[in-house]
């Protein structure tokens, strides 16, 4: 639900997405933003939060934590890096061998 959202976002003018993974405890994300990052983070967290509630069967309980941390990228050496980062997350953290092996990224090759 979180990557489909974020493609929503996305396809919907939001933001210009251009690498993210969805780990078991956190997500990355690195895109250009179209509409404030506020606004963009509360239209991803909220309907996805609402969801996983209702799967959870809880109603009105936090899911994601408030915060959340983001930067500025200011060249395409930092950008590149970044992206790097971001899609081998999966591999770094021993759930598959290659980036294109995770389901839940950018990069997945299913």
């Amino acid at each position: 639900m979180v990557q489909e959202q974020l493609r929503k976002a996305d396809a919907g003018g939001l933001c210009a997405l251009r690498a993210f993974v969805i780990m078991p405890n956190h997500v990355r994300l690195l895109c250009t933003p179209v509409i404030s990052l506020p606004e963009l983070v509360r239209r991803v967290k909220g309907p996805t939060a609402h969801l996983a509630n209702g799967l959870l069967g809880r109603r009105g309980e936090k899911f994601w934590q408030e915060e959340y941390f983001d930067r500025i990228v200011r060249n395409n050496d930092e950008f590149s890096r970044i992206r790097r980062y971001i899609e081998w997350n999966p591999v770094k953290a021993g759930l598959v061998a290659q980036p294109e092996q995770f389901r839940w990224s950018n990069v997945w090759r299913g």
